[in-house]
């Protein structure tokens, strides 16, 4: 079942809504004007190619801020994202369409309000697993 931190009671098991993203050069190319990261194996197919991958591929760090935008949609304005980590598993080439994804694996209430830990993880269209990793959130009570 997929929920809403704000909306719902959260448990074991929920499921955060996915959040997608078409990713290709017009994507990259905005997160490398933000982040001052024109580095070739990421703007030119010849290099990625040198670098042993099909095309360009995405940055990982543009992964990152998919399962930050997946957790912030999740959890609302009210919570606090304590913790979050992942790998870098594959890559995001040109055309892949890249899900966040994500599932509650522990809630705990305490005097500070409830600690929810997730297993997050981006995936490719075909369901490989790209950055897995974990989160834990603090939310109001």
């Amino acid at each position: 079942m997929t929920s809403t931190a704000q909306t719902r009671e959260v448990a074991v098991g929920d499921q955060l809504t996915p959040f997608t993203r078409k990713t290709g050069f017009a994507n990259w190319n905005r997160y490398a004007a933000v982040n001052d990261e024109f580095v070739p194996i990421h703007m030119d197919d010849e290099a990625g190619q040198a670098a042993g991958y099909p095309t360009a591929f995405g940055m990982g760090n543009l992964q990152w801020s998919y399962l930050h935008n997946l957790i912030r949609n999740w959890m609302g304005e009210d919570g606090t994202l304590v913790s979050i980590s992942c790998q870098f598993r594959g890559p995001n080439v040109k055309g892949q369409t890249v899900t966040a994804k994500g599932e509650v694996t522990a809630v705990e209430d305490g005097p500070d309000g409830r600690r929810v830990s997730l297993r997050v993880w981006t995936e490719e269209q075909d369901g490989n697993a790209l950055a897995p990793g974990t989160a834990e959130v603090l939310l109001p009570r």
